[in-house]
Formats: structure tokens, C-alpha cells, sequence
């Protein structure tokens, strides 16, 4: 059965007991701060997901700086969180879905398509007066299992480099404006985008209450951006491979599925300072 990748606050309080629910919560220019969060409070059940240690391999060099983690790691990754094949796994953070839809696209890749985020995740959840508890996790009763990835859904940077210029290609870069512009660059050695990629700001996904916008309206503006490609031909890409998560999930939701993920994203191209680099809107 095709599983929507949003669910209300609403629903899952009515299903408290029944799913695997994961607090995905982070930053970037402190990451120990989704682990101070969680402690302080976080939905009853929920485990915790780090995004450097458990959802990214080591950084560095041209894997770029939030690399897929090694598929054996993951795997006891998922065994500590206690997911299963048969598990509905809910992923949340407080960032609009930021980092939660990095989970949501690694369980996909590893094959489990009972996965959904959080539709205005915590700050919603709170402000509809569900419960928070400060419990900690308990210990996993999940027996390992045996994944079957789909690596048709990762795309590596030669073939991106080697796809550069055909036109039947679409990169889709999530960064903001200023960044894919190379301007403000704070988190990279170098500011700009992959020639020939369109920008596409994950947060414009977003409705001002943080929840995500219409699947129609979604859908039209995906379609008005690729302008006649087709979403099996699209690339997303962002800094680290993080945001671009946020693209892919909006797409599903807007019923245009089949994108794939450049992991290592704008962090890992770059790393090469012989490889091609675009400035400026276009």
C-alpha cells in the first residue's frame, strides 16, 4: 500500500502506541543541540536520531560533508532504534522537516517505504497540547534485519560530472538563493552551484505555519521548475545532501515521485577545485 509521506499531529497522537516515532532534531552550528532538546522533551516513545553519527558516514575530502553512512552502520542503526520491516516509522524535528526528511529518504533507499514525516513536527505537536514526556528511549527489542537498498535512488559525482550537459537531466538545488548564488557561503570553502542547475529553496515548500503546502500547489510549482522534464530525471542536490531530502519528500507529496539524491551534494563538488562552478541566478 502507497504510504502518504506527511502525517498530522493529530494522528499520530492517536497512534502513540503503535508506531516507532523518531526525534530528528538538530543544527548545524550546534550539534549537540538535538540531543540537549530531546532530554529536556521530546513525544513519549520517541527515540532519537543524530544526524552526524547516525544518519551521515564520516566527512571529509570529496565525500562531502554529510556523506551516506556505511550501510552496515545503518543497519544497527535501525536496530537501535528498533524499526523493522513491519514498522511505521514517524520522523520529526523543529526545522519544518529539515533534517526529519533525511530519515524519511534513508529508510526509502533502504527499502521501507512505511515512513512519514511529522507535518509541522514539534512546534505544531506542542502547540496542539499533545503530550511531551523526558523519558528516555528503551532498549531495543528488534531482531536484525536484512535490508534491500535501492542505490538506483543515489546518484555519485562522476555521474553527475558526466550528466553535466545533458539536457534531459535536471539538477535541483535546495539552498537559498544567496548561497546558490555564492554569496554568504558560511558552511563551504567555496560559494556557487553545478553549472546548469535550477535553485529551488527547500523552505519554499513550506506553508508559514511550517506545515508543507498543498500537494496541487506542490505539484504546480515543481512542474512550472523542471518545465517539461520528468521527475525521473531529476538530481537533488543541496549543500550536504540534507535539504535535498526536504525536495524530495515535497515532490512525493505533490504525486511527482522518482527523483534521485546527489549525497555529497555542493559539499562534495566543490571539493575538486577542478570541477566547473557556477555564480550568479542562472
Amino acid at each position: 500500500m502507497h504510504q502518504a509521506p506527511l502525517i498530522s499531529a493529530e494522528k499520530l497522537a492517536a497512534h502513540l502506541r503503535e508506531w516507532r516515532v523518531v526525534d530528528c532534531r538538530h543544527s548545524l552550528q550546534d550539534a549537540a543541540m538535538g540531543e540537549r532538546a530531546y532530554a529536556q522533551g521530546h513525544v513519549p516513545g520517541a527515540a532519537f536520531a543524530h544526524l552526524d553519527r547516525d544518519l551521515s558516514g564520516p566527512p571529509g575530502g570529496q565525500r562531502g560533508r554529510h556523506p551516506l553512512p556505511d550501510p552496515e552502520a545503518f543497519t544497527s542503526t535501525l536496530e537501535r532504534l528498533d524499526i523493522d520491516h513491519h514498522t511505521l516509522v514517524v520522523a520529526y524535528d523543529d526545522a519544518g522537516g529539515m533534517f526529519a526528511a533525511r530519515l524519511w529518504w534513508m529508510l526509502r533507499w533502504f527499502g521501507h517505504d512505511q515512513v512519514v514525516v511529522l507535518d509541522g513536527g514539534w512546534p505544531l505537536w506542542c502547540a496542539g497540547g499533545h503530550p511531551v514526556t523526558g523519558d528516555p528511549f528503551p532498549q531495543s527489542l528488534v531482531t536484525r534485519q536484512v535490508w534491500r537498498r535501492r542505490d538506483h535512488l543515489v546518484t555519485g559525482t562522476e555521474e553527475v560530472q558526466a550528466r553535466l550537459h545533458d539536457p534531459a537531466i535536471c539538477f535541483v538545488d535546495a539552498r537559498t538563493a544567496d548561497r546558490f548564488r555564492g554569496e554568504n557561503e558560511m558552511l563551504d570553502p567555496v560559494g556557487g552551484h553545478i553549472p546548469g542547475a535550477l535553485n529551488r529553496p527547500f523552505r519554499d515548500n513550506l506553508q508559514e505555519d511550517g506545515r508543507f503546502k498543498s500537494p496541487e500547489i506542490l505539484r504546480r510549482e515543481f512542474l512550472k521548475l523542471l518545465a517539461g522534464r520528468v521527475p525521473e530525471n531529476v538530481v537533488h542536490q543541496c549543500g550536504s545532501g540534507v535539504t535535498a531530502c526536504h525536495n524530495l519528500l515535497a515532490m512525493e507529496w505533490a504525486g511527482l515521485p522518482g527523483g534521485r539524491l546527489y549525497p555529497g551534494s555542493w559539499s562534495a563538488w566543490c571539493a575538486d577545485p577542478h570541477r566547473p562552478v557556477a555564480t550568479g541566478s542562472a
